[in-house]
């Protein structure tokens, strides 16, 4: 089969899930190669980050940003009582800026969208708008690749999700190195799990700029076909991803690693007080449903504010967020008003 053939299966194969959201041996080479020290770089408030691992922790500055992201601590819940992060934590240091989606479809997300060039020019620009709206928390784009898709066709082994080649994982990360900031791996288990999909990525969660995401909606725990109805995902399902991890942070001296937790309804995360948080991995649960600005906010605060667990994410959709009335994108500084800020963006 060639390249071509197999690259329009992908595609039909990704097209069932467009309104949601290269051998190994090749891609683990690819990763070691890649694995390396974040060096600091800064150009118009858009920043890699600076803090070596083996630097202190800077605690005065942390706790003065954890402040600033709520605003009013007598309001309650807020921020989330954790511990410490390891030195060489991102956040709340940085303020992330991400691209979602995947290159094989344009539906899925602005990653897949725009050719590669145009795609960073327009992120960055996101980036420096975010960075002028807070100057006081630097801005850090991401790329946020999907790089396991759920799917309504059951599959080989019925799992009902399709692997990316690592190849294209790889390009993920390289383009997040081409702007100097960081990449998130997004795994949508479908009828599998965290258990058998998050260590088949161990290869690319090694690299210190490599973090990762999780689902809840694409988790179809009663059997259902991805896609027919939203998913749900346990505090057991996040305590599992947290400690491996948090292992593979300990055994391979990495600075912490971030977990994007995706939520829009209080049925897609279960257990909310039995996450467990660590020093080694910095937890985000992010609000990713689309919709007019009031439905956002309705949303970020059953989904986020009601239920804090460490940090906070919003999704912004450049098309689906515009389909009702007023028809437009939050802004910047709507959305750092909301309790507590979120210190992720996603851009779909």
């Amino acid at each position: 089969m060639n390249r071509t053939h197999q690259h329009t299966i992908l595609i039909a194969l990704l097209a069932c899930c467009l309104l949601s959201s290269c051998s190994m041996s090749e891609g683990r080479k690819k990763a070691e190669q890649q694995k390396l020290q974040l060096s600091s770089n800064t150009t118009q408030g858009v920043t890699k980050p600076s803090q070596p691992v083996s630097a202190r922790l800077d605690t005065v500055s942390y706790n003065a940003l954890l402040r600033h992201l709520v605003h009013d601590t007598a309001k309650g819940g807020w921020p989330a009582k954790t511990a410490y992060p390891l030195p060489g934590a991102i956040l709340p240091y940085h303020r992330i800026v991400a691209y979602y989606g995947n290159f094989y479809s344009s539906g899925m997300g602005i990653l897949g969208a725009l050719p590669p060039q145009q795609m960073l020019a327009q992120l960055k620009s996101e980036a420096a708008k975010w960075h002028e709206a807070d100057t006081s928390i630097p801005v850090l784009p991401a790329i946020h690749y999907i790089a396991v898709t759920a799917q309504r066709s059951p599959g080989k082994d019925h799992g009902y999700r399709l692997r990316m080649p690592f190849t294209e994982i790889s390009k993920a990360i390289d383009l997040a190195n081409s702007i100097n900031g960081i990449a998130f791996l997004d795994v949508q288990v479908g009828h599998s799990t965290v258990q058998e999909e998050i260590p088949r990525l161990d290869s690319f969660l090694l690299m210190p700029n490599v973090h990762l995401a999780i689902d809840p909606e694409f988790s179809m725990k009663d059997g259902s076909i991805p896609c027919s109805k939203i998913g749900t995902m346990d505090a057991a399902d996040v305590n599992f991803t947290v400690s491996h991890l948090a292992a593979l942070v300990r055994q391979h001296h990495l600075p912490p690693k971030i977990l994007i937790v995706h939520r829009f309804t209080k049925g897609m995360l279960t257990n909310y007080r039995n996450i467990s948080t660590c020093p080694e991995v910095q937890i985000v649960v992010n609000m990713d449903g689309f919709g007019f600005p009031a439905k956002k906010v309705s949303s970020y605060d059953l989904a986020i504010r009601k239920e804090p667990v460490q940090f906070a994410g919003f999704k912004l959709f450049y098309d689906n967020d515009k389909k009702t009335p007023p028809h437009r994108l939050m802004r910047q500084d709507e959305i750092l008003k909301l309790y507590p800020s979120p210190i992720y963006i996603q851009y779909q």
